[in-house]
């Protein structure tokens, strides 16, 4: 079912419960929704939260991305970013056809140099200039693997496609963005790398978080754990450790496990304050910072909204911090004071969003339902506030 331009998710619900020939009543007691949530949502009157949309999708038998509306096709095309997707799924395509007679790779220092900057790039929140990139250098580094095949070259095929999946899923692509992980995982096992293994199941169970599936999302991430016991001890192994922790933790949030969610965030505390910032280590943006945005996020999570806003308050970003992290938090920091009823500090945040990373912001469920919930008090917003919305395409 094409997701249907300019529909708010509620509707999108509504229209998805009726192909499956279910009354709100039946619905909402199959997806443990309250019915008068979900009849508020379907009408538009109150913001579909991730883990309703999950509960209502799993109940439905659809996907997140559908109830979302994602890809954002309108939006897409406006930007120019439609085309860049192909390209990239035809890469991701060719992993096993041996090295391509009419690519010459260029030295695996080179190709290491060009990944690092790849990476530096969605950091940077400049996604169109990665997602253009990115798909000659997955051709390079598959030729390479195929004639080389050593473990260098299989990790820096590995990156690869770890990028090709944060690019995708910020375009609003996330099934791509699981064809990208799967690339991931085989790479990493011909490398024989412990860890890019257990990053590549944090990033799985991350993408399982997104699509609604938190059991399946908590598996992998334990599975994350047990590869890591292969690994070398030392720093390396400690980042990834502590980055599978955070996972745990908003998985444990968005199931309403908050015992388990404060002892996994408790845990990566303990590791944060031994590594110190460590974004740079396979650029996980682990560290003191990223534990305290999570932390944000488990709370908004368990729907302790006023408890969120307070911890982001309390929240020191240092300066030059990652624009596309940051962006994220910004938008869970807007959803949680929409929530507590500061609608106007909500859509500041909404903006600093957009100011750091314009083109994922765009693109992002939680800011496209954080409007929605701001709509009713749009008579208090300034001007901006339509002109914001016009360019989300809501």
């Amino acid at each position: 079912m094409p997701p249907h331009h300019g529909e708010h998710t509620g509707a999108r619900i509504k229209r998805s419960r009726k192909v499956r020939r279910l009354t709100q009543r039946e619905l909402a007691e199959l997806s443990n929704v309250s019915y008068s949530t979900l009849t508020k949502v379907e009408q538009g009157a109150l913001p579909a939260s991730p883990s309703v949309v999950g509960a209502l999708a799993r109940a439905l038998s659809v996907s997140v991305a559908e109830l979302n509306g994602q890809p954002y096709f309108e939006e897409l095309r406006q930007d120019q970013l439609d085309g860049l997707i192909q390209p990239i799924r035809e890469a991701l395509n060719v992993y096993d056809l041996g090295p391509d007679p009419d690519v010459v790779p260029r030295p695996v220092e080179e190709l290491e140099t060009c990944a690092g900057r790849l990476c530096a790039l969605v950091r940077a929140a400049n996604v169109k200039q990665a997602a253009a990139d990115l798909p000659g250098l997955i051709l390079e580094a598959t030729t390479t693997v195929h004639t080389a095949g050593s473990d260098r070259s299989w990790r820096l095929l590995a990156s690869m496609y770890r990028t090709a999946y944060d690019v995708t899923t910020k375009l609003s692509c996330p099934d791509l963005g699981m064809v990208a992980l799967d690339r991931m995982g085989w790479a990493a096992e011909c490398a024989s790398d412990p860890v890019l293994g257990a990053v590549r199941q944090y990033m799985r169970g991350v993408a399982y978080l997104r699509a609604g599936d938190y059991r399946t999302g908590r598996r992998l991430v334990q599975l994350g754990m047990a590869a890591l016991e292969q690994a070398e001890p030392g720093r390396e192994r400690d980042v990834a450790t502590g980055q599978l922790h955070l996972g745990s933790a908003v998985l444990a949030g968005r199931g309403n496990d908050e015992a388990t969610a404060g002892a996994h965030l408790e845990e990566a505390q303990r590791i944060a304050d031994r590594t110190g910032p460590a974004e740079g280590v396979h650029w996980l943006s682990f560290g003191p910072t990223n534990v305290g945005v999570h932390r944000v996020s488990v709370l908004a999570e368990l729907g302790q909204y006023a408890d969120a806003v307070r911890a982001a308050e309390k929240t020191r970003i240092p300066d030059g911090w990652i624009p596309s992290r940051l962006a994220h938090h910004y938008a869970e920091v807007a959803q949680a004071l929409m929530w507590t009823g500061r609608a106007e500090a909500a859509f500041k945040n909404l903006q600093k969003a957009r100011k750091l990373a314009p083109q994922q912001t765009r693109y992002h469920a939680l800011v496209r339902e954080t409007y929605a919930g701001l709509e009713s008090a749009k008579r208090r917003m300034p001007s901006t506030f339509c002109n914001f919305g016009a360019w989300l395409g809501a």
